[in-house]
C-alpha cells in the first residue's frame, strides 16, 4: 500500500498527464526532492491519491505540511514551495 511520507513532498502522477509531466519538470528543475508515485505503475495508488484530493484529477501533489493541490499550477507550486521554505 502506498503511503505519504509527512517529511517530504509527494507526487501522484502518471506519464501521460500533461500536467503531471509539467509538475514533474518544474519540481525537478527546482531541485526540489520528492516521492513520485507512478499510478501506472501502482495503479491501487489511485485510490490513496483520491483519498486524499477527494478528486480523481491529477497530479495530486501533497506537502510536508500536509496541504495539498490538485493539477496545480507553476505558480501554485512554487508560492507553496515559498511558504514551506523549500525554494
Amino acid at each position: 500500500m502506498t503511503s505519504v511520507n509527512p517529511d517530504t513532498i509527494t507526487m501522484f502522477g502518471a506519464n501521460w498527464c500533461g500536467d503531471c509531466r509539467r509538475t514533474k519538470s518544474q519540481l525537478d528543475g527546482l531541485g526540489v526532492a520528492y516521492t513520485y508515485v507512478d499510478l501506472e505503475a501502482d495503479p491501487a495508488a489511485a485510490d490513496v491519491a483520491r483519498d486524499i484530493s477527494g478528486r480523481t484529477n491529477i497530479p495530486v501533489v501533497v506537502y510536508p505540511d500536509s496541504s495539498h493541490h490538485v493539477e496545480p499550477t507553476n505558480a501554485d507550486v512554487e508560492t507553496k514551495l515559498r511558504e514551506l521554505n523549500l525554494l
